[in-house]
């Protein structure tokens, strides 16, 4: 591919995991809470920023299934933090076009927080300017082992073969199974590593690891990274001719 056409390349679906709250808040003498707001406040910049760079679809990892090792202080404030976030930006993304979907495990969460996720999923369900996919209490390890488990309960009642199960069939039973693949992953802190993220999902998308702290990540920054994706070669494991 000519490089001026791969320049125009955009990832149609980003996922980013968003790291380096609590360390941005640390530098400033703030408790760590502090940093989740200020990228809380982040996350609405680079939804906003989607429709004009052309991304479609953008899944943040928003809380692990190992993230509740953190202090019951820290863990208490971010549940509450994730319960404000729905209450005061609903009526926005709605507005905005939003589709907003999440993925992960309910059955930790208050029934507080899972009636506003439930809610804005109905509200927002019509909506395609951005689909906005928020893991929460999520793990690529545990979405699969979900997914093995109600695969088995198909076939144990007769309703799926197993002959019939490939890698298709077990998609289609993972939490992003209406979503493409990720084509982008973006990692903000300067951390390398997946933590547990969309494992499955991302098996051939690129990778960028970025030095900025999350609440650092601007929109501007952000376009610079759609740009550098945009100039990579992609070829599934194919030899380009």
């Amino acid at each position: 591919m000519p490089d001026d056409a791969r320049a125009n390349l955009c990832p149609a679906h980003v996922a980013i995991i968003m790291d380096g709250n609590g360390r941005w808040a640390q530098q400033r003498g703030r408790p760590r809470l502090f940093g989740h707001h200020a990228g809380a406040r982040r996350v609405r910049e680079i939804v906003k920023a989607c429709p004009d760079m052309g991304v479609k679809y953008l899944t943040i990892f928003a809380f692990s299934t190992e993230n509740w090792k953190r202090t019951q202080t820290e863990v208490a404030g971010l549940m509450a933090l994730f319960r404000k976030y729905l209450e005061r930006e609903a009526n926005d993304l709605f507005e905005s076009g939003v589709c907003v979907r999440f993925i992960g495990d309910r059955i930790r969460l208050d029934d507080k927080l899972v009636t506003l996720m439930d809610e804005l999923e109905l509200r927002t369900a019509g909506n395609d300017r951005v689909h906005l996919t928020v893991a929460l209490n999520y793990g690529g390890r545990d979405e699969v082992t979900r997914a093995a488990q109600r695969m088995a309960v198909e076939v144990e009642q007769g309703r799926l073969h197993y002959k019939d199960v490939d890698a298709e069939t077990l998609a289609g039973f993972l939490d992003t199974h209406v979503l493409p693949d990720p084509d982008l992953v973006i990692r903000t802190s300067g951390e390398a590593r997946i933590s547990n993220f969309l494992l499955w999902q991302s098996a051939y998308a690129e990778y960028e690891f970025v030095d900025t702290l999350w609440p650092d990540f601007t929109a501007a920054e952000f376009s610079r990274v759609l740009a550098s994706y945009g100039k990579r070669d992609r070829r599934f494991g194919a030899v380009r001719a």
